[in-house]
């Protein structure tokens, strides 16, 4: 047995269980990288270190080296759920909590509980078991963050539906790359260690094409690159937060404005838009200047239901503001705001005496000379036509 936590500090000597629990995720690219492996790696080794280790929940898919290494590890049995008829079985949060275990595994952090259960998603479990004071080891695959849903539909052709929010990653104490490359994975999948031979050839012609996973790699690398980027500056300011906090302006960090409407393309705008914020290190905000006087139509409606959702997600700020003069507007909230960055989608080719009007961005630019615009590029727009 390798003693993979012991890489990091023996688990015996590390803090006394008190307060917030300490939360490890282990990410990957893909499925069969080997995430659920390592991480049962760490729960050995940390029940050879003297700790009560427990399974609160595990999926091995049919992977016989998986369950193997499971065993010996005691498991919190799985609880019944029955939902229009189905027996459904799923993680029982409350005889975890009750049994009180130094060490949780919470296997696929992503996946969405059965209807009727405490969360609807199994990281808000995992929350309670860190507020209890458990530590949690836990897994998740790249594609499953929201910000990159677009992208990795993009790549994959395949849109993910369960994802969550990057603000569950950037909680976690650590995040711990699981890095295999894509030929190591791909012969793994030929040789029947990630799904039965059945489905071998369909996930070669579908997700698991190498091209794929190249792609996804570099995004799992770059994802960590940045954790790792944003906690080193989380660390340097806590120090000295108290002492300078007195001394420093309040607008002192960046701050992003992304325009958007209320139309099926907005939310690939937003995750741009939170992605660039959160490499800036930047609030960001979402504004949308509405026509005054003039209900939203009812897809207009469902459209901007879905931006307050994702906005919540990621934990930006909707503003819906009534005005007839875009740039005024968006001027005047910017201003408010200490908006640094604006960013917005292509605009559609105007028609008739709009198009002798000059453009949104430079007339954004001259009201703001302080502020940087940024176009970003909108896909979907390239299958439609003006109006």
């Amino acid at each position: 047995m390798v003693p993979a936590a012991k890489q990091r500090g023996d688990p015996a000597e590390q803090r006394p269980r008190a307060g917030r629990g300490h939360y490890t995720i282990f990410l990957g690219m893909a499925a069969g990288v080997g995430k659920t492996y390592r991480m049962l790696l760490e729960a050995h080794a940390e029940q050879e270190a003297g700790r009560d280790v427990v399974i609160g929940l595990l999926e091995t898919h049919g992977r016989e080296d998986t369950a193997a290494l499971a065993e010996g590890l005691p498991v919190v049995p799985r609880r019944r759920v029955t939902y229009r008829g189905t027996d459904l079985a799923d993680m029982d949060l409350p005889a975890i909590l009750r049994r009180q275990p130094e060490l949780a595994l919470v296997d696929e952090l992503a996946h969405s509980n059965a209807p009727g259960l405490e969360h609807e998603k199994r990281y808000e479990d995992i929350e309670d078991l860190l507020d209890a004071g458990i530590d949690v080891l836990s897994t998740v695959n790249v594609q499953h963050l929201e910000s990159l849903n677009d992208q990795v539909a993009e790549l994959s052709g395949t849109r993910v539906r369960e994802t969550v929010p990057d603000s569950v990653l950037g909680r976690a104490d650590e995040v711990v790359l699981i890095d295999l490359s894509p030929e190591a994975l791909l012969t793994r999948l030929r040789a029947g260690k990630i799904y039965k031979h059945e489905r071998v050839e369909a996930a070669l012609n579908g997700f698991f094409r190498i091209e794929n996973l190249a792609a996804l790699r570099e995004i799992a690398l770059r994802q960590v690159a940045e954790e790792v980027e944003s906690k080193r500056l989380v660390t340097d300011v806590v120090g000295t937060r108290e002492d300078l906090a007195a001394d420093l302006p309040q607008a002192v960090g960046e701050r992003l404005l992304a325009l958007v409407e209320p139309y099926p393309g907005a939310q690939r705008l937003v995750r741009r838009a939170w992605r660039s914020s959160q490499r800036l290190g930047a609030q960001l905000d979402l504004l949308w200047v509405a026509p005054p006087g003039r209900e939203p139509d009812p897809e207009q409606d469902r459209q901007l239901q879905a931006l307050r959702q994702l906005a919540s997600v990621l934990g930006a700020n909707l503003i819906v503001e009534p005005g007839d003069d875009i740039p005024d507007t968006v001027a005047r909230v910017a201003r408010e705001r200490g908006t640094t960055y604006i960013l917005m989608g292509r605009s559609r080719p105007a028609r008739g005496p709009a198009r002798l009007r000059v453009p949104l961005p430079q007339r954004l630019m001259e009201a703001l000379p302080g502020v940087d615009v940024r176009i970003v590029a909108d896909r979907s727009l390239r299958h439609e036509k003006a109006p």
